[in-house]
């Protein structure tokens, strides 16, 4: 009888078994290169994992560490990323011996034994032109948007970057000409205004996406240069047409900041053309400057008008907390994608930023891409330039591969033509403009 009622208590246990069975597909092995063309001691890696650099702290995986800890986590991160150490060579034109790439050169590569529809000799190859000194912290985390998107795909591929020390034409050219060489068609360039005028000039016969420069500032109708800037003029007119006069603009010396300004100035005015003398008052905000009392305190020229700002987030916040402060009774605070940033609403009391409203054109996105950028410390949520180099791999990604496309942001004329939507800062969040705020 006892059988009998463990035979009926095991039996709807049986109803929802499942098998398991290991899967023979190994695991992708990451080939991390170690192309550091200076030596790197044990306080050089601490620095690189202290800022984030995990890939050129496991470049160094065949150092002996002394200290335990660090060796510690070494291997945490070679078992997580499932990295294999291996010497970097490349073929030699004149002779039968190998000798290393080019300091200025790094490159990732997995190979991933699964089905897909690219050749099995192939694999998706995009390579990196990064003028370091130029873009500063952007040289590391749009090389970690690339691979996020890569690491998250089933194809074998290869990155590789290719860093040059500036934006000149005779470092460019060399870049290009390098990487040309190599065989790669498709080229993610992070550049300034500066570096891609220049591209232009050179007219290179590759796929080449500016993640940072939009084609409204372009001057090139090649076919092969791709744009996927935010379009910042879009954002302010859609931002100006729930403006007042008068219409305060506060901007700083940036070029971004100037050109930003004088737009604003021009489309306000044309908006409201059909009304006598709309009233435009432009407010350049010095870098060093951290009290507007001059310029806000008892000044009726611009009481009850829409202030809008062109500042970086940190300048902004002292802007708008100074509004308040010298009770200019805005109408409204309009800024543009540059402060869609989660320190706005740490910088800011809620009652500072209650009239603001944010364009943004970050309306795409992945959980998947998401998290594996947030593991590498990368963050494509908020980074507009992160976001839009991650749009553009996949781009790239979708024409080498025939695969349908993450993101479906329409292209035209090679320009990315991102949605915008209006937020504003609420109590914990970014929120849908015309929604009631948090409790």
């Amino acid at each position: 009888m006892k059988k009998l009622y463990f035979l009926a208590l095991m039996f709807p246990i049986s109803l929802f078994a499942k098998s398991y069975l290991i899967s023979s597909v190994p695991l992708p092995k990451i080939a991390v290169l170690n192309l550091d063309p200076f030596a790197c001691n044990e306080k050089c890696l601490q620095k690189y994992l202290k800022e984030g650099f995990l890939f050129s702290f496991l470049s160094h995986t065949d150092t002996k560490f002394q200290d335990v800890e660090l060796g510690k986590v070494k291997e945490k991160y070679l078992a997580m990323f499932n990295v294999k150490q291996t010497t970097p060579q490349i073929a030699s034109q004149t002779t039968s011996q190998t000798t290393p790439p080019a300091a200025n050169e790094t490159t990732y590569e997995a190979t991933y034994k699964a089905t897909s529809k690219i050749a099995s000799q192939d694999k998706i190859r995009i390579a990196l032109l990064l003028p370091y000194k130029k873009i500063t912290r952007y040289a590391a985390s749009t090389t970690n948007a690339s691979f996020a998107y890569l690491m998250s795909k089933k194809y074998p591929f290869e990155l590789k970057s290719y860093k040059i020390e500036d934006e000149s034409h005779k470092e460019i050219s060399s870049a290009l000409k390098k990487i040309q060489e190599d065989g790669f068609n498709y080229v993610i360039a992070p550049l300034t205004q500066e570096g891609e005028d220049i591209v232009s000039k050179i007219n290179p016969q590759i796929n080449i996406f500016f993640p940072t420069i939009n084609k409204k500032d372009a001057h090139s109708n090649s076919k092969f240069l791709y744009y996927g800037g935010i379009d910042y003029r879009a954002q302010s007119d859609l931002l100006l047409s729930k403006s007042t006069s008068p219409l305060v603009i506060f901007y700083d010396e940036s070029e971004v900041g100037k050109q930003l300004s004088s737009y604003q100035e021009y489309a306000f005015k044309n908006k409201n053309s059909e009304h006598k003398n709309p009233s435009v008052i432009k407010l350049s905000i010095p870098q060093k400057i951290t009290n507007l009392e001059s310029q806000l305190k008892d000044n009726s020229r611009i009481n009850g008008g829409s202030f809008f700002i062109n500042t970086p987030i940190v300048k902004s916040g002292m802007v708008i907390s100074q509004l308040t402060l010298y009770d200019t009774n805005a109408a409204n605070i309009l800024s543009t994608q540059t402060n869609y940033n989660p320190l706005l609403l740490t910088m800011t009391q809620y009652q500072d930023r209650k009239k603001m409203i944010v364009a943004n054109s970050i309306t795409q996105n992945r959980d998947i891409l998401i998290e594996i950028n947030s593991f590498l410390s990368n963050d494509i949520v908020y980074d507009w330039i992160n976001y839009t180099t991650t749009v553009g791999v996949d781009y790239f990604t979708h024409i080498i591969s025939g695969e349908k496309r993450e993101y479906t942001i329409e292209v035209q004329d090679n320009q990315m033509i991102y949605p915008i939507v209006l937020t504003k800062p609420s109590l914990s969040s970014f929120i849908p403009y015309g929604l009631g705020d948090e409790e």
